[in-house]
């Protein structure tokens, strides 16, 4: 069981950044069972350079939940799963800051799809998430937002489990002809 997690936020540091957006994709390693979206008020301004590379302005987030109104359904939504994300630290760093500012210590198994890509994948010249999904023809419905980047890495990771599926099989089927 997989949670496959994107964000956006105020900036590049979770010790000062705050989540803007937050989306995750519940997979049960076959195919999508839920998923949640929402924007998040980060409780601060948000820089223009973000805005621009977003779409999400104060105005969009100045009536949205607060981190603290949506906590439980991310533990909900995340517990007893993989927490999978295209540069896993980056959004769980994120999450983990969040929740302790909150007193609450957030643990949960990671899978980095850049990672994986790399090693089941090899040969891309970049392996970040819009020029992979390019190279292997999936669309992103809202790049840059949290729920279409989100369904992205959940359509790459399922190429993942089944890149993964294949090399198993492989491996099985050499292992059983030198018996």
């Amino acid at each position: 069981m997989f949670s496959i997690i994107d964000i956006e936020t105020t900036g590049h540091s979770y010790r000062y950044g705050k989540i803007t957006e937050i989306a995750i994709i519940q997979h049960n390693g076959q195919r999508v069972t839920d998923s949640f979206s929402t924007l998040i008020n980060p409780e601060m301004d948000i820089p223009y350079f973000i805005t621009d590379l977003t779409g999400i302005d104060n105005e969009m987030v100045r009536n949205a939940p607060k981190f603290y109104e949506v906590a439980k359904k991310i533990v909900q939504m995340t517990s007893g799963r993989t927490f999978v994300a295209h540069n896993v630290s980056f959004d769980y760093n994120f999450i983990r800051e969040e929740f302790a500012r909150l007193g609450y210590d957030y643990k949960s198994k990671t899978l980095c799809t850049v990672k994986l890509s790399r090693k089941l994948l090899p040969g891309h010249r970049s392996y970040s998430l819009g020029k992979l999904c390019s190279d292997l023809n999936i669309a992103i419905e809202g790049r840059h937002r949290a729920a279409g980047d989100a369904f992205a890495t959940a359509k790459l990771f399922e190429i993942l489990l089944d890149k993964h599926q294949q090399s198993e099989d492989k491996n099985t089927v050499q292992n059983y002809r030198l018996f």
